[in-house]
């Protein structure tokens, strides 16, 4: 048998413990830190070991693991501490443009920065529809590949340290403001008298129909051309004024559907009303 890679996590909120415990299944010798020593118990009792200190930690294997709140979390924790000839692998959020900053700083103490951004929640991490975004080195990915799969699909996306960020990113924009959404027409349908729970089934139809629009809306996005044939610009922005106004008459916050009805606004001004609501990237940078 393999022997298996050890290594150590920083960070025991829900990922982190969540991490550690895949790790541990998949016989992984697992070092762990925590600010709060005693969220690493359950853990210990599985089989992992605990670190007095993050200087501790980091000493303890060359494969460090972070789950934190984000890059500055990992400037405090590490402060201080001996790097050389660490890789570090975190999976914390923050902006593309910190995680490159951050990969700077890292190489001039010897260490190794690989940028992972966990597309599934604590609940999900190691199940088989987990992924994970990572960028950095290419050689530095391959070697620690098998072990990071523990925890969900790699998806090496290149050697740029922001990729893998700016796309958790491009995905945490859809997902918080599909959320957002979600709850905004709750509201509406309650302003009316309808509970959120009878809501429910149309609310879900409704998501459940989006992911058709996924392919078309990239291949036109791709290609440049917006043809209007089946949902044109001024058609969606005539209903993304009726949405405002609806919300305005039910006392209900319009700032969300107002953003949207403004990138139609900008569109149709920009010429793009008879082009399809695609176009809208055009109002966008990218």
């Amino acid at each position: 048998m393999t022997a298996k890679t050890p290594l150590t996590v920083l960070g025991l909120g829900p990922m982190g413990q969540a991490m550690v415990t895949r790790f541990l299944d998949a016989g992984h010798p697992t070092t762990v830190w925590n600010r709060t020593p005693s969220r690493a118990d359950a853990l210990v009792a599985k089989g992992a070991a605990r670190a007095a200190t993050a200087a501790d930690a980091v000493a303890a294997n060359r494969l460090l693991v972070l789950s934190l709140t984000d890059y500055a979390a990992m400037d405090d924790v590490l402060a201080g501490v001996d790097l050389a000839g660490r890789v570090v692998v975190n999976l914390s959020s923050e902006t593309p443009g910190k995680t490159v900053e951050a990969a700077a700083r890292l190489a001039g103490r010897g260490a190794e920065l690989l940028v992972g951004g966990v597309m599934a929640n604590a609940e999900m991490v190691g199940h088989p529809d987990a992924y994970v975004f990572y960028s950095g080195p290419r050689e530095v990915f391959d070697r620690h590949a098998d072990a990071l799969a523990v925890i969900g699909r790699p998806d090496y996306l290149g050697a740029d340290h922001g990729l893998a960020q700016m796309l958790y990113q491009a995905q945490l924009d859809v997902f918080l403001t599909s959320l957002a959404a979600m709850l905004h027409g709750i509201a509406l349908a309650r302003s009316a008298g309808v509970s959120a729970e009878r809501f429910a089934p149309y609310l879900s139809d409704n998501v459940s129909t989006l992911s058709m629009y996924v392919p078309g809306i990239a291949k036109h996005v791709d290609s440049g051309e917006h043809p209007g044939d089946l949902a044109t610009t001024a058609m969606m922005g005539a209903t993304a004024a009726h949405v405002v106004g609806a919300s305005e008459a039910a006392g209900i916050d319009a700032g969300l559907p107002g953003a949207v009805k403004s990138l139609y606004d900008r569109a149709i001004a920009a010429g793009h009303g008879k082009d399809s609501f695609t176009a809208l990237v055009n109002v966008l940078r990218g």
